[in-house]
């Protein structure tokens, strides 16, 4: 058995933000290598988010901003390795199997090795570019063992302060995306 991020979606945003969203339960990877022909300055929109906050699913081969650490046999590993060889060809051009294998590989053990904490820790991913390399840095959420939950004292909303984000917020407007999405 092994451990493998699988994604989650907690709220309908991922299929407004994303250009395609990832269904709940599909294997997933951080995904960086969709941005590596692409001039990240200049992205917008919804494949900005993408670069900025998206795990690449690999069923759908849409996007989740969060994932959740899961068991793997042995099995689902290898159809995970299959499913993004194939997605490096079809989409990428990767020049063989072997190479496309190879990637894969080594995309799917990176996502391992962010699999060292207990089944069930979410995982959220913010990638940003600086000093003209891609940077990614990844947050957990453990679920707090039941005695320790103090519901009464968390808050709806708080206030994060962040040192060194060099770009404004983004403030999308959720009700226009979501007419246009219907």
């Amino acid at each position: 058995m092994t451990r493998l991020l699988r994604t989650i979606r907690l709220d309908p945003s991922d299929a407004l933000v994303f250009p395609r969203a990832a269904e709940p339960g599909e294997w997933a990877v951080p995904g960086g290598f969709c941005f590596w022909d692409e001039e990240v300055e200049r992205l917008e929109g919804k494949r900005r988010q993408a670069f900025r906050a998206g795990f690449l699913g690999l069923s759908s081969f849409g996007w989740s901003t969060l994932v959740q650490v899961a068991s793997a046999t042995p099995a689902q590993r290898e159809e995970a390795v299959a499913a993004l060889a194939a997605h490096l060809r079809a989409a990428y051009g990767a020049p063989d199997e072997a190479a496309a294998r190879a990637a894969a590989q080594e995309e799917v053990a990176f996502a391992e090795s962010l699999c060292e904490h207990p089944p069930g820790t979410l995982v959220a991913l913010s990638r940003s570019l600086e000093d003209g390399a891609v940077r990614e840095r990844f947050r957990t959420l453990h679920e707090r063992p039941r005695e320790h939950r103090a519901f009464e004292s968390l808050p709806v909303f708080a206030a994060v302060a962040v040192e060194g984000e060099e770009e404004p917020p983004l403030r999308p407007d959720l009700a226009r995306m979501a007419r246009n999405a219907r």
